[in-house]
């Protein structure tokens, strides 16, 4: 996939601030430290596209990118971040939960795992929910430049262990630092967009 064009289409904090629900989504969803924006950013070829900040957790918002007319790329607000209230966190909660429960067009949610360490229980938490609703099927394992081959190899199983994945499941780990990663991960939204339209045109030949 060539990103031709991306850009910032909602800012969202309720589903009346979402845009129509008429492209197909892949949303992303990680800790507030994992180098979600460093990502987005090099997946959409935008440099400044998603803001990065040196103060986790400062996305509280669900930010809706459209890429090359054709899909979405949704960005989650960051879990996990000690400092933010219980309110704060129940306030995520909600808002997530009420984006995955209502969005037709979402496809899969993308989630992040930093590779240097075993995913908490938080990432345990968020897989199993993932799971539950059948929106699994890719971890990006971020900050691979932090890590030498054998080590890679080593966390990606620790990854598929602790999260339960099963082995048609895919580990992807990406750099946003060395650009590694990101040609893997953009093929694999490709497919997940293209699997998506094809079922939609079937649906409307059906009918």
């Amino acid at each position: 996939m060539v990103v031709k064009k991306s850009e910032l289409v909602a800012v969202a904090v309720k589903r009346e601030q979402y845009p129509e629900d008429n492209l197909p989504e892949i949303a992303f969803a990680g800790r507030s430290n994992v180098g979600k924006s460093s990502l987005l950013n090099l997946l959409t070829n935008r440099r400044k596209l998603a803001r990065v900040s040196s103060s986790p957790g400062k996305t509280r918002t669900i930010n809706f990118y459209e890429i090359n007319g054709e899909f979405r790329i949704v960005d989650l607000p960051g879990y996990g971040y000690a400092k933010v209230s219980k309110a704060e966190k129940d306030r995520w909660g909600d808002m997530v939960e009420a984006y995955l429960h209502s969005r037709e067009g979402l496809v899969m949610v993308i989630q992040l795992v930093d590779i240097r360490h075993p995913p908490s229980g938080q990432d345990v938490q968020m897989h199993e929910y993932l799971k539950y609703y059948g929106l699994d099927g890719i971890v990006a394992a971020t900050k691979a430049d932090k890590v030498s081959a054998s080590e890679t190899k080593k966390s990606i199983a620790v990854i598929r262990e602790t999260l339960g994945m099963p082995t048609e499941n895919i580990i992807i780990p990406v750099s946003a630092l060395k650009k590694t990663g990101c040609e893997e991960l953009l093929a694999e939204i490709s497919l997940l967009v293209a699997k998506r339209c094809e079922g939609d045109q079937s649906a409307v030949s059906v009918v």
